[in-house]
């Protein structure tokens, strides 16, 4: 099979992604950061009376026609405890901000610009505007109102307002569930003391993270080892799991040690395609097992990681409903590219601002597919396509930004 491109293989990828369609109802306090799957109306009008919007005195802007106006005070309304009656001519009523207007009042006369007087009276030091200070009624939203359309994606304002529209639970789009299985009889986890052969596991964390960041839950398959019924095993779990898709991370080649394709070929994956034109990267496999998607990752961390950000973003993110991220800028060289082969290469980059404000890459020296400190250390990837002809520095050049 040739070594397809990048372009083409992210298309085919995400032609086959239909965004699921089940839902969950989750409380308030769970929904930040998912979808609405139906349209959210108010189920009250706010606000739902006449509030004052300041301290001062309520009032009729009639009984004030002019500066030196003087009204009688009959009584008190503050925030949760309205005045009980109705204010008369020549009558208004102490209030505090979010209180109920009383009856007949139709303006706030601020505390400021009221001067007190002997008893329980009270004269106007300023102009008195009819409706000033005063949050009418439903002047937020009314009841039966929709406020938040289905394919929202839930932030900390859509929770305050869905909380001042009295739902307590939202319904959302499931989020993607994601099993991610590494393999290899030279891994071991985190903590572990390796074997003289052995390296510890790394390339799940990044990848769970990856996922999780984008909208995805993680089921976390574990280690297993390069034997045909161990990864069959896992496989068994993630469709047992009803999971969406199945990342596997390394053996998706054809070596003799490379069992993850042949035995998901065996299981009755049907097979995309694999070995596509980019550096690092090459051998990534795409395929479907039923109604799950299978992405085979490379086992080297960096390209796992540039292939997770190339391809399993996107899936993800089609799945569960969510905008596609726009990771690719514009900057300029800081040195000279040489020209690039078939491939199309991702360069580690580390970007900086020139005086102009333009975003420049300084691509590092080593560019080994394994060396994770580097990744860890890089601002973006510089791509180059296949065939790019050699760049001078400070020479335009696309940038795939690895924290937008």
């Amino acid at each position: 099979m040739a070594l397809l491109p990048v372009s083409e293989a992210t298309n085919r990828l995400l032609a086959h992604a239909t965004p699921i369609e089940a839902v969950d109802a989750i409380s308030l306090g769970e929904a930040n950061g998912r979808v609405l799957a139906a349209d959210l109306g108010a189920r009250l009008t706010q606000p739902p009376f006449h509030a004052s919007a300041m301290d001062g005195y309520a009032l009729n802007a009639a009984d004030a026609p002019s500066i030196g106006s003087e009204l009688t005070v009959i009584g008190t309304a503050a925030a949760g405890h309205a005045f009980d009656g109705a204010i008369g001519k020549g009558e208004t009523v102490r209030i505090f901000t979010g209180a109920p207007l009383p009856d007949g009042a139709d303006s706030i006369l601020i505390q400021e610009d009221a001067e007190k007087l002997e008893g329980d009276r009270i004269r106007t030091k300023f102009e008195v505007v009819k409706g000033r200070h005063v949050r009418p009624r439903g002047q937020d939203f009314a009841e039966g109102e929709t406020v938040l359309p289905a394919g929202t994606l839930v932030d900390f304002s859509h929770l305050t307002v869905a909380a001042a529209m009295n739902h307590p639970e939202l319904s959302v789009y499931r989020r993607p569930r994601v099993a991610i299985l590494a393999t290899g009889d030279e891994l071991v986890p985190p903590g572990a003391t390796p074997g003289a052969a052995q390296i510890i596991a790394s390339n799940t964390f990044g990848v769970s993270a990856l996922v999780r960041d984008n909208g995805g839950e993680v089921l976390d398959l574990g280690i297993v080892r390069d034997r045909p019924e161990d990864i069959t095993a896992a496989i068994d779990k993630a469709r047992t799991a009803k999971a969406d898709v199945l990342v596997t991370l390394g053996g998706a080649s054809v070596g003799d040690h490379d069992l993850v394709q042949s035995t998901l070929k065996a299981a009755g994956m049907e097979l995309d395609f694999w070995r596509i034109a980019m550096r690092p990267g090459k051998p990534l496999m795409v395929g479907a097992l039923g109604d799950m998607h299978v992405l085979g990752l490379p086992g080297n961390p960096v390209a796992s990681l540039v292939t997770s950000l190339l391809f399993l973003e996107p899936l993800i993110r089609k799945l569960a409903h969510l905008p596609e991220r726009h990771r690719e800028v514009q900057g300029i060289t800081a040195h000279r590219l040489a020209a690039n082969d078939q491939r199309q290469d991702y360069l580690r980059a580390k970007l900086t601002r020139d005086r102009d404000g333009n975003l420049v890459a300084e691509a590092f020296g080593k560019q080994d597919s394994s060396m994770m400190k580097i990744f860890a250390h890089s601002d973006g990837l510089i791509i180059r396509p296949a065939h790019a002809p050699e760049l001078p520095a400070g020479a335009p050049c696309p940038i795939l930004l690895i924290r937008p």
